[in-house]
């Protein structure tokens, strides 16, 4: 299928502007533009924007970043079919990989659903070997075109994929197009916090390229993927190698600290290597072990890490969580992800770094990624510098019915999501079908990187449906993790999920009586505080409990902390994640500023909090599983070995 045959299947795509894209418009032209950094200043974006190597998980050394510069035009849907998909037009240069909405690309105008956006450049090909081309995230339907040879519609935005357009290549320049468009919240695609009617807690919509754009060569025969799965507990690593061809013979070399420690001849399929004692990756340990595969013609390099999570019963009958057989809570942040001047995509491989630090300075070890997917750079600085992940899928379906997602929880009702497909925004049976698919895709893409200890599949019942079922569709793909299955609300019953998990912005927190499950606070907080000079917004700004002083902010925080989250500790309380790293747009709700600049909770009370959330937690498992451990013991001693 073409993209002019998918526009054609949409008649919305014929008619003029919407008047909430109108408005939309009318918002995004009152920003103020802000540069993400830190308080020693901005992070720079340079003419090459993220030229580090996109793949850490699975590194080759002939690669080539194509983002910078690129040509674009924008034409109406209607004129784009009416040419066949042909245009000559250059309205000017936009970089990529920023999305035209972006201060950062240059453009800074929101694609409508009725339009085209068609972007144009060149690469280069040596004439030898196979060239493969990548896009890690193109936002949402795309046509991709190398020298006039078209390699289909890709559809998705989140998700990286790729093409092998050897064929249509030829040695030296080679032209490149890719034609996108965008219908955001007006189909039931996932789209996350996207939509026309921005406000809130809902952001402006972005299109295009928002992920690298990058080639490389592979041999005729090649390794095609390479995925570690790690068994702590065997002592032991499967590395499953998938490859395109007969690539013959491998040789799979391990390495801890440099130091070589295995080296095994394999084939593509599962290679099993045993390896002795092992050293576990935890965030105050975060050792990875490198690898390397070679075949006769081919060579990547990986990595991966020694990690269990588990949920266990502690001796007071509480489930808590344990990370390589030592009781854990996790204290974390809500990330949505977004930048000033970038929005979704990060500006520069420092600001993700900056991000992940941020928050290990203040004492989180935890970060949920909310809504969102993020480049796989992200995740490996997780993975090095010590972070617990919690993923949430990127959210889809229709237009949400308030009285579901906003209403009806409040007052205690949960719908069965298995019959009221409807009010979930979730009618059509196909697009279930399509969402079930891009969870897997999702699951199975990020499943490498071991700082992900925790999937969260639906959230606050947005598109919610059968979630029972489809928590047993994750599990079934990867058991080693935990699942969150309907974080906030919508829960489907005790005996279905993992954890009970509570999302509290407008009431007090009260521990549940009689839950068997985990017990997570996995939203909560949201104080907000408007700083000037660094809000995007400032003349509409959005937040649960608004403070003008950072002292009352402070105040507050500690005592929400004190009064209801250490408290829930001793009686099962597994985790909290606190609303949220940085503020969004005109939500002012971060303890970070939108520009990353001032740290409005301050480190030092938030180290302060997390030093006694981790205090009380260890009190009330470790040290207490330990006394009744002792107790035990000195009465075993002291019994007659004989029974007399």
């Amino acid at each position: 299928m073409t993209l002019t045959e998918i526009i054609g299947k949409y008649p919305f795509c014929k008619q003029a502007s919407s008047s909430r894209y109108d408005k939309a418009c009318r918002q995004w032209a009152r920003r103020v533009k802000l540069s993400t950094g830190d308080e020693n200043g901005d992070f720079k974006i340079t003419e090459k924007p993220r030229a580090e190597y996109p793949r850490p998980q699975m590194e080759r050394s002939n690669f080539d970043v194509l983002n910078g510069s690129w040509d674009y035009t924008v034409i109406s849907a209607s004129e784009y079919v009416r040419k066949g998909g042909r245009t000559d037009k250059t309205t000017g240069k936009i970089l990529v990989p920023f999305s035209p909405e972006c201060d950062a690309s240059g453009v800074g105008r929101i694609l409508d659903r009725n339009e085209v956006l068609i972007y144009k450049t060149t690469f280069k090909y040596g004439g030898r070997d196979r060239i493969l081309l990548h896009f890690d995230a193109v936002d949402e339907k795309c046509e991709v075109i190398v020298n006039g040879v078209s390699f289909g519609v890709h559809e998705g935005g989140y998700l990286p994929f790729y093409y092998d357009v050897t064929g249509a290549c030829k040695h030296g320049d080679n032209a490149l197009e890719v034609h996108v468009v965008d219908f955001s919240d007006s189909v039931p695609v996932p789209k996350g916090k996207q939509t026309l009617s921005r406000g809130g807690i809902w952001y402006t919509p972005q299109s295009g390229i928002w992920g690298t754009v990058w080639t490389e060569t592979v041999p005729e025969n090649y390794i095609e993927n390479a995925v570690c799965f790690a068994d702590p507990d065997a002592a032991a690593v499967n590395v499953n190698v998938t490859a395109c061809g007969d690539i013959g013979e491998l040789t799979i070399k391990i390495y801890d600290e440099g130091k070589e420690i295995a080296c095994v001849q394999g084939a593509a399929g599962d290679n099993v290597i045993k390896l002795g004692a092992v050293k576990m990756w935890s965030p105050d340990s975060p050792f990875l072990y490198k690898v390397l595969i070679k075949s006769e013609s081919d060579s990547v390099r990986t990595y991966f890490a020694m990690r269990k999570i588990e949920l266990v019963t502690d001796m007071r009958g509480y489930k808590r969580v344990k990370l390589n057989g030592e009781y854990i809570f996790q204290s974390g942040v809500l990330d949505q992800g977004y930048y000033p001047e970038s929005m979704l995509t990060p500006p520069s491989d420092r600001a993700m770094i900056n991000d992940i630090r941020a928050m290990k300075d203040c004492g989180f070890n935890m970060i949920r990624k909310h809504i969102k997917i993020e480049p796989a750079r992200w995740y490996y600085h997780c993975d090095r510098l010590g972070m617990l992940v919690w993923q949430d899928m990127v959210s889809g379906g229709d237009k949400y019915n308030f009285a579901v997602i906003g209403a009806l929880p409040f007052v205690g009702i949960m719908l069965d999501d298995t019959k009221r497909y409807k009010a979930f925004a979730r009618a059509d049976k196909q697009e279930r079908e399509n969402y079930k698919k891009f969870v897997g895709d999702t699951v199975k893409y990020l499943r490498c990187f071991p700082s992900i200890v925790l999937w969260c599949i639906f959230n606050e019942g947005w598109g919610q449906f059968d979630s029972v079922a489809m928590t047993d569709y994750v599990r079934g793909i990867d058991d080693t993790r935990l699942i969150d299955s309907v974080s906030g609300w919508h829960d489907q019953g005790r005996q279905y999920y993992d954890f009970k998990s509570y999302h509290i912005y407008f009431r007090k927190f009260r521990m549940p009586k009689d839950e068997k499950r985990c017990v997570v606070l996995s939203e909560f907080g949201g104080y907000s505080m408007p700083v000037k000079e660094h809000m995007q917004m400032p003349h509409k700004i959005f937040g649960y409990k608004i403070f003008r002083d950072q002292d009352e902010l402070r105040e507050n925080i500690d005592k929400l902390y004190t009064r209801e989250v250490v408290p829930a500790i001793q009686q099962g309380l597994c985790a909290s994640v606190y609303t949220q790293l940085s503020d969004v747009e005109e939500e002012i709700n971060g303890i970070l500023t939108y520009d990353r600049k001032v740290n409005k909770a301050g480190r030092e009370l938030l180290n302060n909090i997390n030093d006694r959330l981790y205090f009380e937690h260890a009190a009330y498992t470790t040290d207490y599983d330990r006394r009744i451990e002792e107790d035990i013991a000195k009465k075993e001693d002291g019994k007659d070995p004989f029974g007399e």
